[in-house]
């Protein structure tokens, strides 16, 4: 029991008993009023988690336990910071001044601005942006003169950062935590570059946290000060804390002689972020670095169908480490639909089926607001995008950017309109010095300066320019190799198609280098979608016809309608919720993912199957799963298996539904094109069954009708033929009044 005075009498909001406390069901009410000694809530999707984080801070000031500055706070965004902070004062019925309330980073930036002598600092350091950061590495690299191509210094900042995550100043980072990037001299290069930001007396975002926590090692006196003055801590998102943010944390909580008086919410089923540091045995271990902690379960989902929540519970249940609970529907119309498994013939048909699923939907009533589609990797987005432009869907990317602009993408479709069109002046100059060819501002205007003096377009200036040995150097040498390797590339679109002269374009130039090299966690999802887009233009019959389309696809208007359906990756939907939930890709090496199996093995799987559980429990209604039984992965078809996960949903939890395994009807989809090895964009030459009738026209050809477009011929029949238009639509149609495109 506390040793504070006892609790004054409470306003009531509700005039019933306590107010504030009312509405809440007998575990919510444990967690809230449970303040003394640690506590470790438990909290599953939907349970009312940030009320019962929330109410609990209203808690200890109303029954003046504390005082609002002797209560830290913690949260992962400052949009739950901002929610906490205006949910707290609506119980109170004021705002509340004074608080220790934010992000980890936000709290260690105001610690550290009280401390910063002891970290080599004054009061007024500057906290560095990403693009400083990086100038001043690549400064401190200088003098090991390493091969940048090798040793980039993204890759190396990214090491940095990953010990800065573990709480390793350069003096603590062993000979085990050391690593060969760097050709060995990480350790040293990180040494130097902390020693020149003390200089500027600035600091990264990295040492905000790092640089607190040093001080609390090693600084008793400052430990003392913060022991005192907070008699709570209350952290939201426990399982996903880093190693420094869980030592930080343990340092202000543990104190000799008295209880640590610390609140942590979260749920080690939903740890999904260790790829950028969390580690879920944070929350693991929370029984063993605080003997006598108590454990609230909250277990009571109030957002989904006991459907929906029996499959996530049978699916989680077979990971091996975490501490348990089973989720009960809370919902008076608990027991909805089943969850759908749909497998159906390739990738895709399953862009269309899950468009078709939602159009129905809509047209029963549904809001296209209340729907989500949850890849697990950015690069699927693409032909769902394309497939909701072509129905007419609205829709919006959420957490990111849409497919066609992100910065890779981007840079890519440069790339080919300088091969389509060589008077693209814009598109050239995007290219030019990406990746680096020393191209600053003096020598773009020296390339202009070519091109207006032969009154040509910038590209034939700066080719005129290396054939008169106008450019010389290192950048001089760069620019004419990527002049070079244009020439051989429409050689190759000439010979061999636009697919193959693509891939050519990009690992010639070095485009794919710059990002196989870049250790950054964005690197290969970026990978991925420069292979999904060669992918992408092996459906169309010449370049110009690829970029025509990605012209009009990104001309799709973005504010069409007020509700749009939501498009975003597995990661980017924690947190959120939708009455109907379509989750596509269920299938081996896309979900669970194959990268993250080889690199993390058993405990890489553990967190595929929480990411799995993440997306099934973000439906409150409906949730339906496809797989297909083949995926154009890049540029070639390949057989899928179905997901491990879809054998580990309880039976009486789900319907399952097979539409594979038939020929499809859709869009290049002939299997008779792309069943043999990688796309080209050479068409397969087979006449057509009427081919004494039809003399013009093969299988595969594609083709233009005044009326419905651009589509494919996929048979024939006398003086008929078979087209699958963009649209999705299949028509018979007189051979007089189609073109060949």
């Amino acid at each position: 029991m506390s040793d504070h005075s006892p609790a004054p009498h409470l306003p009531s909001s509700t005039g019933e008993g306590e107010g504030y406390l009312a509405r809440l069901n007998p575990e919510q009410r444990t967690a809230i009023e449970t303040t003394d000694g640690p506590l470790l809530v438990l909290a599953g999707a939907g349970t009312g988690k940030t009320r019962v984080l929330t109410t609990r801070f209203a808690h200890i000031l109303l029954t003046e336990r504390a005082k609002p500055w002797q209560i830290l706070a913690v949260t992962f965004t400052n949009k739950a910071a901002r929610e906490m902070r205006e949910r707290v004062g609506v119980i109170l019925g004021e705002a509340v001044e004074g608080l220790w309330l934010g992000t980890f980073h936000a709290l260690c930036a105001r610690m550290l601005r009280r401390h910063a002598e002891y970290a080599g600092l004054t009061q007024s350091f500057t906290i560095l942006d990403t693009d400083d950061q990086m100038r001043l590495l690549k400064q401190v690299m200088e003098p090991w003169q390493l091969d940048t191509k090798r040793w980039p210094a993204p890759g190396l900042m990214g090491v940095i950062q990953r010990w800065k995550d573990r709480g390793l100043t350069p003096a603590r980072v062993t000979d085990a935590d050391d690593t060969d990037f760097a050709n060995g001299h990480a350790r040293a290069i990180y040494t130097a570059y902390q020693t020149r930001l003390r200089d500027l007396n600035a600091c990264d975002f990295g040492d905000l946290m790092l640089h607190v926590t040093e001080i609390l090692r090693t600084r008793p006196d400052v430990l003392e000060q913060y022991h005192r003055l907070f008699r709570y801590i209350l952290v939201d998102e426990y399982q996903d804390t880093n190693t420094v943010q869980y030592l930080w944390l343990r340092l202000l909580a543990k104190r000799s002689g008295t209880q640590s008086n610390i609140c942590c919410v979260g749920d080690d089923d939903q740890s999904i972020y260790s790829w950028r540091g969390a580690e879920v045995e944070n929350i693991l271990r929370f029984e063993k670095d605080f003997p006598g902690a108590q454990i609230v379960r909250l277990e009571r989902n109030y957002r989904s169908t006991q459907h929906i929540l029996g499959a996530a519970a049978g699916l989680i249940a077979h990971n091996g480490e975490r501490l348990g609970k089973t989720l009960r529907s809370g919902k008076d119309d608990a027991s909805g639909e089943k969850v759908r498994v749909t497998g159906v013939w390739d990738s895709d048909t399953e862009a269309r089926a899950v468009c078709d699923a939602a159009e129905s939907f809509r047209a029963k009533g549904a809001s296209l607001a209340e729907m989500a589609i949850l890849v697990r990797a950015g690069f699927q987005t693409r032909a769902f995008e394309e497939r909701l432009v072509q129905t007419g869907l609205p829709y919006r990317i959420v957490g990111g950017v849409r497919f066609y602009e992100r910065a890779e993408i981007r840079d890519a479709l440069a790339y080919m309109r300088i091969l389509h069109q060589p008077a693209d002046d814009l598109a050239f100059e995007r290219i030019i010095n990406v990746p680096k060819r020393g191209v600053g501002p003096a020598g773009l205007q020296k390339l202009h300066a070519a091109a207006r003096a032969r009154q040509v377009p910038l590209a034939a200036g700066t080719q005129a320019l290396v054939a008169e040995g106008g450019l010389k150097g290192k950048m001089g040498a760069e620019i004419t190799k990527l002049m070079d390797t244009l020439s051989s590339t429409r050689d190759i679109l000439a010979r061999e198609g636009h697919v193959v002269a693509l891939e050519f374009l990009l690992e010639e130039s070095g485009y794919l280098d710059m990002w196989r090299n870049d250790r950054s966690v964005e690197a290969p999802g970026r990978l991925e979608n420069l292979k999904e887009l060669t992918r992408a233009l092996a459906d169309f019959g010449t370049l110009g016809e690829f970029l025509e389309h990605v012209a009009l696809v990104m001309e799709h208007d973005e504010n069409a309608g007020d509700a749009k359906l939501s498009l975003m990756t597995l990661h980017g939907a924690k947190g959120l919720e939708f009455d109907i939930v379509f989750l596509p890709g269920w299938e081996e090496g896309v979900f669970p993912s194959q990268r993250t199996l080889d690199e993390g093995g058993l405990k890489g799987l553990e967190e595929e199957r929480r990411l799995a559980y993440v997306g099934i429990t973000r439906a409150k209604k409906h949730a339906l799963i496809y797989h297909a039984d083949r995926r154009r992965i890049y540029a070639n078809w390949q057989p899928s298996m179905p997901s491990r996960f879809l054998d580990e949903l309880p039976e009486e939890h789900v319907v399952r539904k097979n539409n594979g395994g038939t020929q499809p009807r859709g869009l290049n989809l002939s299997e008779s094109v792309f069943d043999n090895g990688p796309l080209t964009s050479r068409r397969r030459q087979d006449p057509l069954a009427a081919s004494a009738t039809l003399p013009n026209f093969q299988l595969g050809d594609q083709v233009r009708h005044p009326r419905f477009g651009v589509g494919v011929i996929i048979g024939a029949d006398r003086h008929q033929l078979e087209v699958v238009f963009e649209s999705g639509a299949t028509k018979r149609l007189l051979s007089s009044f189609i073109e060949k495109v």
